[in-house]
């Protein structure tokens, strides 16, 4: 057994310390916003409603995006791809952030159920009560999709997308811990568990997003919306784990991992940005075309009232990851992929930030501020605390993986 197979990640102090200075200021952020955030009566604006909005797309974010690690992980086992192997640790970290995502999120679901914020319209008291003050005849004709059918629902999601992921966690564990692996039985046993895990991923990572996000705009609905989510949580999730693996090819570790591997993950950033665009055009040009007006209503309150983030969140997903990262030498080079992943994964937030605010916070938005900001160093210093301490609890080479040998000697 070489010292590369035995080689585990350190958790280096000025990240953790990084980490708690993100948290602390992010911490303090969310009370002010609750603090400062009052409302506006002129536009049926709730106190305290942007604040919540806030950390409910902190909340989702990062939930998505280790969920879109774990699909990922899944698709390499699905796919039986060999090139991907040296960092299957890296992408595992990832996914372990998964249930404390998970937890936000249940959390959010059951305070608005108790009407503590007011995100989903249609959970509010008397909204399918005919007479009631709260009453609106479009949510009541849709009440039955939600009440107890949503919650089974989502508690299903959650559980499934746990089982999954832990599953396949737990067989490359446990795939390292035998002396030796003839058969490479607990690797056959993940490519079985993806191949399910793909068919429930496909279906629930849509309709989730309907549940979760596009509820929020109870009177609208668009058949290209969850694609459009999915395509935004998985480059996330690609960006993440490129930048991950960059960072800690800087420290030292992963020389095993090849360039050619890195380069791999850079043109999966390019490859789904082009995805998310071709999601973001489609939707919003195929909806402006047919000028339906229950359907231009949820593009009409974003070009009112949040044009400038409309631009911007189109510019940096799309336009800055085209121009910065066409060439091959750009795809290979350590300093410009963190630069622009960065950029990648801040535009991606504002895109959910997008998604959200309009159904909450509707006219009254006043552009982006501290509140935004602040909220996400919170979910992204608990975040990189949860990833890099799972990093640091397992060597970061896989062994008695049938594959490994083609991912050590990779090139493109």
């Amino acid at each position: 057994m070489t010292h590369t197979e035995n080689l585990t990640f350190t958790f280096p102090s000025r990240a953790k310390m990084f980490s708690f200075i993100l948290m602390g200021i992010g911490l303090l952020s969310i009370i002010l916003m609750f603090v400062m955030d009052k409302g506006n009566d002129e536009h049926h604006y709730h106190a305290h409603t942007r604040a919540w909005s806030n950390v409910f797309a902190g909340s989702f974010f990062f939930m998505a995006l280790s969920l879109a690690a774990a699909f990922f992980l899944g698709l390499q086992y699905a796919a039986e791809a060999g090139w991907a192997t040296t960092i299957k640790r890296v992408i595992e970290a990832v996914t372990s952030y998964l249930p404390i995502g998970m937890a936000f999120m249940l959390l959010m679901f059951i305070l608005g159920q108790f009407q503590v914020h007011h995100i989903y319209h249609w959970m509010v008291t008397g909204v399918a009560v005919p007479g009631h003050d709260n009453y609106d005849p479009i949510i009541a004709a849709k009440i039955g999709y939600f009440g107890i059918f949503w919650w089974l629902r989502t508690i299903l999601y959650m559980f499934g997308w746990w089982w999954f992921t832990n599953k396949l966690v737990k067989n490359s564990i446990k795939a390292d811990q035998l002396e030796i692996d003839v058969n490479n039985s607990y690797h056959w046993k993940n490519i079985k568990i993806s191949a399910w895990f793909m068919v429930v991923f496909a279906v629930t990572s849509s309709t989730a997003s309907w549940d979760w996000l596009m509820s929020i705009d109870t009177h609208w609905f668009s058949t290209l919306y969850g694609w459009y989510v999915f395509a935004g949580m998985w480059i996330s999730a690609i960006v993440c784990i490129t930048i991950l693996i960059v960072w800690l090819k800087k420290l030292g570790y992963l020389e095993f991992v090849t360039e050619s591997t890195v380069h791999d993950m850079g043109k999966w950033m390019f490859a789904i940005s082009f995805l998310w665009t071709y999601l973001y055009f489609s939707q919003f040009m195929l909806i402006w075309y047919a000028d339906i007006p229950e359907e231009v209503a949820y593009f009409v309150t974003r070009w009112e009232s949040y044009k400038a983030l409309m631009w911007t969140v189109l510019f940096v997903n799309f336009a800055f990851p085209m121009i910065m990262l066409m060439s091959r030498d750009c795809k290979r080079n350590f300093f410009f992929l963190m630069f622009v992943g960065t950029i990648i994964f801040i535009g991606h937030y504002l895109d959910l930030i997008m998604m959200v605010m309009p159904g909450t916070v509707g006219h009254a938005w006043t552009g982006l501020s501290w509140m935004e900001f602040g909220c996400f160093a919170f979910f992204l210093g608990l975040f990189v605390f949860v990833v890099l301490t799972s990093l640091s609890k397992k060597p970061l080479m896989v062994k008695h993986h049938p594959f490994l040998s083609e991912s050590l000697h990779h090139s493109t």
